[in-house]
């Protein structure tokens, strides 16, 4: 970690990088450096080992640097602009000279206040935009690739793992950010749920639903620029992107159920089965929005173990994360009243 600290100290003066960066700031999370610039934003991957991910040698971070630039592509061509070494000889310095101590992913740096998250807090969000952001989304899921081996994530023995790792996470948040009662009824809705659609999980794959999605789609991954960017895709786990594309809708919808924009979410619903034609998908919906919903629950809170977060922010994720928690317990419950599809 005390080459990439040097790395890191180093990417914060302007002479590491060839042009005029101005001002430089950086953003951390769990597994990025991110650095922002006047014009570009240079994104450095930690080397960390999750289990659900490893980038721990620099083989494997140049991979998945070379891996989302191919993925991100796909929706946000231009703003993705190539991977770019970082070398040192007498200085560290991006495209220098000297050893590749470094990799980062090089993109266009947009403006934060056209983020969908932000534009949705200031009210200017309306169902011309959630249309083509659903258009758009029908259109990527009908081009993207599906095969054999893809498909069999979409198979039941998967899904069920997905879950049983939820599961096993939360437990240790059970009376602290999720009631014993809603973890209990979440657990009997979903395996129940599954139990009696085994046929619809069947057809979904028969019907070549299940595809290499993008896995993280919500209004903190959108930007509404010159044009719509929907970015960020999951590239470090194949098991988090190839899934039912019911499950990558369900990402955004359940973010505007979240954000008190049910209104917003049932239009996006609505609009991608007109694009997509796929109608079965709303029998899938309320499953996977209660996935989603549970996963955030779940990922905010191990915001409460991180010794690197202050005592304000994790005030903040406790509130968060119990918020995300009774959503999936909402869905939960409406799972209960959906018949055997």
């Amino acid at each position: 970690m005390s080459v990439q600290k040097r790395i890191v100290e180093a990417l914060l003066k302007p002479e590491a990088y060839d042009e005029d960066p101005g001002r430089i700031e950086l953003v951390q999370t769990h597994i990025s450096f991110v650095f922002l610039t006047r014009s570009f934003v240079y994104k450095m991957k930690k080397a960390v080992d999750f289990g659900f991910l490893d980038f721990t040698t620099l083989k494997k971070r140049r991979f998945f640097c070379e891996k989302e630039l191919e993925l991100n592509r796909r929706l946000c061509g231009d703003m993705y602009i190539e991977v770019v070494p970082i070398n040192r000889s007498k200085a560290i310095k991006i495209k220098g000279e000297g050893e590749t101590v470094e990799y980062a992913v090089k993109m266009k740096r947009m403006p934060q206040e056209k983020m969908l998250t932000k534009l949705l807090e200031q009210h200017k969000v309306d169902d011309r935009l959630i249309d083509e952001i659903a258009r758009i989304i029908a259109e990527f899921h009908s081009k993207a690739e599906t095969n054999k081996r893809i498909s069999e994530f979409g198979s039941l023995a998967i899904i069920e793992t997905n879950w049983k790792e939820n599961f096993d996470q939360t437990r240790e948040f059970v009376g602290k950010t999720i009631s014993t009662e809603d973890f209990q009824l979440i657990r009997e809705r979903i395996e129940d749920f599954m139990k009696r659609n085994v046929s619809l999980f069947e057809k979904r794959i028969a019907d070549g639903r299940v595809r290499d999605c993008h896995g993280d789609i919500h209004s903190g991954n959108i930007f509404v620029a010159d044009r719509i960017y929907i970015f960020d895709a999951i590239e470090f786990n194949e098991r988090f992107r190839y899934s039912d594309i019911a499950a990558d809708v369900a990402f955004l919808a359940m973010d505007l159920d979240f954000k008190g924009q049910s209104d917003l979410s049932n239009f996006l619903v609505e609009r991608y089965v007109e694009y997509s034609g796929d109608q079965e998908l709303t029998k899938l919906l309320p499953f996977y929005k209660c996935y989603r919903a549970h996963v955030r629950g779940k990922v905010t809170s191990f915001k409460l173990k991180d010794p690197s977060v202050g005592n304000e922010e994790k005030r903040t994720g406790m509130t968060e994360a119990k918020a995300y928690y009774k959503l999936a317990a909402t869905y939960g419950k409406i799972l209960q009243s959906i018949q055997k599809a």
